[in-house]
């Protein structure tokens, strides 16, 4: 009896991690985000007090909450593009995305949310709200709504960022015209922050 339960836990795993790549097996290639802002040479600074900056993981709708890339296919439908997967959910690239573009185009401290007793300095968080393939506008979106606040919160500020770039829909053209779209969202914020 012992040695039945045993393959049936095995048989309930494997069942449920095919499930988690919809029974399918994983493109041969994973998707990834990279700041196309020039890389400085060393990095080498300080802050006085209030003046480091700490970037949150955004918040996601479910349908960003995955591996997987949106599109939007109708007003009220949601497919995923066939053959793209991202290495990591969406949320932390974008965040480590945001993280070295503030590095690599500003003057400031840029720490990690688990480093900020050191100084709260700056604080910013987020909402992703869209980071996908829209095909009734034939190109990706990536919207993100930032809210910047100083240490203790005496002064907060909002403003949403928004960048679409062509794409037909494909796994081919979605990778990058993603890549390009959030590299745009991030510069933007990066200005914001270091300004």
């Amino acid at each position: 009896m012992m040695r039945n339960d045993r393959l049936l836990i095995v048989t309930l795993g494997a069942l449920s991690l095919a499930s988690c790549f919809g029974g399918k097996k994983v493109p041969p290639t994973l998707l990834t985000l990279t700041s196309s802002a020039p890389a400085p040479a060393s990095v080498n600074r300080a802050a006085s007090p209030g003046e480091a900056v700490t970037i949150d993981v955004p918040v996601v709708p479910k349908e960003i909450a995955t591996t997987r890339v949106p599109a939007l296919v109708g007003p009220t439908a949601i497919a995923y593009v066939k053959d793209l997967q991202w290495v990591e959910s969406p949320d932390r690239l974008f965040q480590d995305l945001l993280q070295e573009t503030v590095v690599r185009t500003t003057s400031r401290v840029v720490l990690d949310p688990r480093q900020s007793a050191l100084d709260p300095g700056l604080h910013l968080t987020g909402t992703l709200s869209r980071f996908g393939y829209d095909a009734q506008e034939g190109s990706v979106i990536v919207r993100y709504d930032g809210a910047l606040s100083t240490s203790g919160g005496t002064r907060v500020e909002t403003r949403r960022f928004e960048a679409k770039v062509p794409a037909d829909g494909t796994a081919p053209t979605v990778g990058p015209a993603l890549n390009a779209a959030a590299n745009q969202v991030a510069a933007e914020v990066a200005q914001w922050v270091g300004g």
